[in-house]
């Protein structure tokens, strides 16, 4: 790359499968150290509920005016954020992640306490469903001090049932445009439903702008021939605040290095659009889906930005379920087969959520991980941009 242009190229030539016009059986494998997956085909895309704002933003100070001052006053914005929490094998896990955050707000001086939670999807597994909202989200929260946005992930909007399941009781995303996107705040178990606008949505903070995208069942943002959310988020990109950090949230990452999903092309190649149409690259961009922690460095226009996978909040609540990095031999594939782009750090280990601190000239990154093992939790991972 040079005079800070982005090249794309590399990783957006969808490789060929030999199988036209053949109905594929099985999974395509990835080639070992490459971090994003074939394109899904054909592409099950279930169209969510229509909008009933016209404006698909909402700001910290009309849910939390005194942390929003707080924040503006002091020039620092703390807030965790940890994807595929939904408990359906049991809460243990999310509980004590849960309880690990709570325990960090509660040991926090009043300037380092995190203002809120955001949860970047698969909040309720397996489709979502209204009625599993007080044993997967509410009773597993009931402690947890500020508010809670989120992000809905696959299993919140798909409505495929497995085999010998009941049919769905609900369309797409029902529960969580119950829970979260609410026209009022109204009692719910613990806490308030969210008033967030919109399934993909921004929030606006003194020191950071959150960009939350929706990334559907298989990671698109849109339907084939429309185009929606893809210009919606290149109008915010363009659109935020040059002063403050911004950060792009999606459930399905651009990366990944795990033998069971890999990075999604789609939304790799939908967010490239944007940062190329309004000319802005976020400051970190944050996903979950994949059930371990994986922190991505990539080179873009000349500027090292993270891409995290921060997928171990409850879901994966043994060692067995949590998703693990491909292998060579006996060792792994730091080096990735994109140039551009570098495997960091990762834990497959153990459970853990982040915790990000914003100030008027820097953001950190810092992952905590939950030790199956009962032991405390500690900070495995840092990065700041």
């Amino acid at each position: 790359m040079s005079n800070g242009e982005i090249n794309f190229a590399s990783h957006h030539t969808r490789p060929a499968s030999g199988l036209e016009g053949i109905a594929r059986i099985g999974k395509v494998r990835r080639p070992i150290g490459d971090p994003v997956a074939h394109e899904k085909w054909p592409l099950r895309f279930e169209a969510p509920p229509p909008p009933t704002v016209r404006d698909f933003t909402l700001s910290l100070d009309l849910v939390a005016p005194e942390a929003a001052a707080a924040a503006a006053a002091n020039k620092k914005l703390v807030f965790h954020c940890v994807g595929d929490t939904g408990g359906i094998h049991g809460e243990s896990t999310q509980v004590a992640v849960a309880e690990a955050m709570e325990q960090q707000i509660q040991a926090a001086g009043d300037v380092d306490k995190a203002a809120f939670l955001y949860l970047v999807g698969d909040v309720v597994y397996f489709n979502g469903v209204s009625n599993l909202y007080k044993w997967q989200f509410y009773e597993p929260y009931q402690y947890y001090p500020a508010p809670i946005f989120a992000i809905p992930g696959n299993h919140d909007g798909d409505t495929n049932v497995r085999a010998g399941d009941p049919p769905d009781p609900e369309p797409s995303l029902t529960g969580f445009m119950l829970n979260f996107c609410d026209t009022t705040p109204r009692p719910a178990q613990y806490r308030t439903t969210m008033t967030q606008p919109y399934c993909y949505w921004t929030l606006l903070t003194p020191l950071l702008t959150i960009v939350g995208l929706y990334s559907n069942v298989e990671g698109s943002l849109d339907p084939r021939g429309r185009s929606d959310q893809q210009t919606w988020l290149s109008n915010q990109l363009q659109s935020a605040p040059t002063d403050k950090k911004l950060i792009v949230t999606v459930h399905h990452p651009c990366y990944s290095l795990d033998s069971a999903h890999g990075g999604s092309p789609d939304i790799l190649a939908a967010i490239d659009q944007s940062i190329s149409e309004a000319n802005r690259a976020p400051d970190a961009i944050i996903s979950g889906h994949v059930h371990n922690y994986q922190r991505f460095s990539r080179d873009v226009g000349g500027r090292a930005v993270p891409y995290i996978v921060a997928g171990a909040g409850g879901y994966a609540d043994t060692p067995r379920l949590m998703h693990k990095i491909q292998k060579i031999d006996t060792g792994r594939p730091f080096q990735t087969t994109h140039p551009d782009v570098t495997l960091v750090n990762d834990n497959e280990q153990d459970p853990g959520y982040l915790q990000v601190t914003v100030t008027d000239t820097a953001m950190t990154l810092e992952y905590f991980v939950v030790p199956f093992d009962n032991s405390a939790p500690s900070l495995f991972d840092s990065v700041t941009v």
